[in-house]
Parts: structure tokens; sequence; C-alpha cells
């Protein structure tokens, strides 16, 4: 029931109005329950295509999900609310293994990059009317995805893995259809999904990825598409082994119509191969950013998928940015094919840093998570008192909800700033701060 709060209006734009009046005020808290449109539609006597209306554009604003038999409610969380801003500001003296970051040291220099670009530029000038799409660039990352086995299929270019992801989605889901997403998981996903207006159908992780019986669970239950982190997952370090592919691949192939979002994360920062599961579906995507490996603030990734689901993105892109600067992409296809980036060097230092804190966390009764990538998941008891007994003990870590939808409390370190004298006193520090291992997955 709706309590003392009367939900007034004659057109649809001002029944909406009245909905979000009612949840600026607090009188229609988080989750509440809003009465079915008939019934709504009969005590302001209206037709219910009105009050349809109304809830359609509330949807879209992201005010309220609806989840089928179940009726409409207010949002759990604004849509407005970022999981970024749960952190925890390293002041003077703390050490800073909270903001995700790769190491400095091990990205290339981009000033020869930038001037090949430049270069190049000179020759052809960044006109309008120009194909959005550098072609060698484009040849060059077609040829890299067949080597790991994803499917054939056209490519573009977006400003980043989170812009593509948002791309592929609008293309093809509606504002309040569901998508299984990881948890935990990028918190910039989760960010977006309900941003979207979609809704969030968490799914748990191990070691190995997506659990294949939630996956199976989300899917039956209506989820109109999966979002899968192949490799190095955020924040986990998670990523897909053989195994785990092959039975994920069999659970997509008895839902061809699930769209699928695969976001290889860990590109050129990790060793593991790529177990890819595209190709079991009718409309897919595959998306590799530049970010990670080659700098945050170089906002290119390329994407393959189906052809219907790459034309629209693209159609789309050319009605907004028009095209990601062809000048990045050059740039980016400079650091390629000059091996800017020893991916077995980066991937074994990161590695080194990350097994060594896994490992001292495990003398001290610690359980850590943390296969592969730059970040290591701990489970701890008490998240908020975790977090500021390690600041107090100079140590600045992400808060695990930034990551978390239904699983349970636990803290990110990102070991990019660590060196090996860190391991110790960190893990010390961590152990005080967690107490003794309990048996929890982060799954």
């Amino acid at each position: 029931m709706l309590g003392e709060y009367r939900i007034s209006g004659r057109r649809a734009s001002e029944i909406a109005a009245s909905i979000e009046r009612g949840v600026g005020s607090g009188d229609l808290p988080p989750g509440h329950v809003l009465p079915p449109m008939r019934e709504l539609a009969t005590r302001l006597e209206v037709n219910p295509n009105t009050v349809a209306a109304a809830y359609r554009t509330l949807r879209e604003r992201g005010v309220i999900e609806t989840a089928g038999r179940r009726g409409s409610r207010i949002r759990s969380a604004p849509a407005s609310t970022s999981r970024g801003s749960l952190r925890v500001e390293a002041p003077p003296g703390v050490r800073d293994l909270g903001e995700g970051n790769p190491d400095p040291a091990l990205l290339p220099d981009l000033g020869p990059a930038l001037a090949a670009a430049a270069a190049a530029d000179a020759e052809s000038r960044g006109l309008y009317g120009q194909a959005p799409v550098v072609a060698e660039f484009v040849a060059r990352a077609r040829s890299a995805m067949d080597a790991d086995g994803v499917p054939g299929g056209p490519v573009a270019v977006a400003s980043g893995a989170l812009d593509a992801i948002e791309r592929v989605l609008a293309a093809h889901l509606r504002p309040g259809d569901a998508v299984a997403v990881e948890d935990p998981g990028w918190g910039g996903m989760l960010d977006l999904v309900p941003a979207l207006g979609l809704r969030p159908v968490p799914v748990g992780v191990d070691d190995s990825g997506p659990l294949v019986a939630d996956v199976e669970r989300a899917l039956r239950a209506g989820a109109r598409a999966l979002v899968v982190t192949d490799r190095a997952q955020n924040p986990t370090g998670a990523s897909l082994d053989a195994r785990r592919a092959r039975d994920l691949r069999a659970v997509l192939a008895r839902h061809p119509d699930v769209l699928l979002i695969e976001d290889d994360h860990g590109h050129a920062i990790v060793d593991l191969p790529l177990h890819p599961l595209a190709g079991v579906t009718a409309h897919w995507a595959f998306i590799r950013s530049a970010a990670k490996a080659y700098g945050p603030d170089l906002r290119v990734a390329v994407l393959t998928g189906d052809p219907v689901t790459v034309d629209r993105v693209a159609g789309r892109q050319r009605l907004g940015p028009g095209w990601v600067s062809r000048l990045l992409q050059r740039a980016v296809l400079h650091l390629w094919t000059s091996d800017a980036v020893d991916t077995r060097a980066v991937a074994r230092s990161y590695g080194d840093r990350r097994d060594a804190l896994v490992h001292a966390l495990a003398e001290r009764g610690v359980a850590a998570y943390g296969r592969s990538g730059m970040n290591v998941w701990v489970p701890v008891s008490d998240e908020t008192g975790a977090v500021a007994r390690l600041l107090h003990a100079g140590w600045a870590v992400a808060p695990g909800a930034r990551f978390r939808l239904d699983t349970p409390p636990a803290v990110r370190l990102t070991v990019s700033p660590l060196g090996a004298a860190d391991i110790g006193p960190l893990a010390d520090a961590v152990a005080a701060a967690a107490g003794p291992a309990r048996p929890v997955s982060f799954g």
C-alpha cells in the first residue's frame, strides 16, 4: 500500500511528475510497490493507457522498475547514484590501492604513437565525410580476434568498453528488460544497467567466471541479455577456463534469443588463453579496450559482433558523436604494430604481486581471490569496519559495495602500486582488519 501519499494527475506527464515528487520527498521510498495500472487508473478516473504511459516514462528515467507479475516498484537506488562515489580518498601518507589504475611503469610511452598518428593525419587530414574507422586499425583488430577464436563479424569502434556495452544494450533492449550481470562485478556496469532503465539480475562468480547454474536460472527467468568478462574480471580476477566456457555455451545454445556481450577486460595484461562464448546466440558483441594495457586516457575500444548488432551500434553512433577520433585509432594501431606492450612481462609483473599477496594472506588465515589481472578480492565480515581499519593502518582500499549486488561484504585491493617490500605489511594490516577467513564464496 502507498500509505499517506496520494498519486495525482490526469495526464501521463502529471502522473509521472506526481510519483517523482513522492520519490523526492521520501514518501515513496525505494522498493515501494506502485498500484497496478488499472487500479490507479480507476482511482484517478483516467484511461489505463494513460497510467501505462506514465509508468513507461518513469522506467525510461530509471525511477521505477517492473518485475513482471510482481508489478512496478520504486528503484532500490536512484539511477544517478554512481558506485564510483563509494570510494575512500587517500589522505597524505596513505597508500592508495582503491582506484584500480594500472601501474604507470608498465604503460607504454605514448609520444611515438601520437607522433605517428599526427604524421598520418597530416597526409589525409581528419575531415567530415571520411570513413569512421581506420581500415588498418580494423584489419589489425580483426586479425587479433581471429587468432583468439572470436567468431567473424564486422568491426566498430567505441569510446571505451563501457561506451560499447551501453551502445549494444541500447541497440536491442528496452527499459524494463532484465540483464544478467556478474555479482560481484564491474561497478560501472552495475551503474549502467539501471541507468538505462534495465533491471540487473545478479549472477554469481568464482575463479572460472559466471556460475553456470546462476546463468541458466537468470535466462530461464527471462533475462534478455548476459554480460560476461572473459579475463581479469574486475574486481575478482576471474577468467573463463575451457570447461566453464563450454558449459556456458551449452546454456546459451538453449537460449538463442539472448543478447550476449563479452568484455575481454584482460586483453594484453594477462597471458591466460581466451575462451570466447560468442557464436551460439543470434545477437552478440565482443569488446576489447585499450585502457588497461596502453593507458586509461586512450578512450578506444574495438567491438565485433553479428552484423545486425554492429550495424545498429554504428548507425546510432553516426547520429551522435559520429566517430571515435581517427587520431586515437592510429595511435593505438601504432602501439599494436610496434609491440609497445610486452603482454607476458606485464602479466608476470601483475601476477607476481597478486600471487604474493594472496599467498601472504592465506598464511595469515585470510581467504583472497585473484586469478588474473591487477586486483585481489578479500571477503570480510564487516566491510565498513575493514575499510576504516585499513585506512587507519595506512592503506586505502575500495569498499566491496562498489561491486556487489547480493554477494557478501568484501574489499578490493589493486596491486599496481605494490612492491615486494609492501606485501608483508599489507597482509598484516588486511589480516588485522578482516579477521580469520570464513568458508564464504564471493560468488
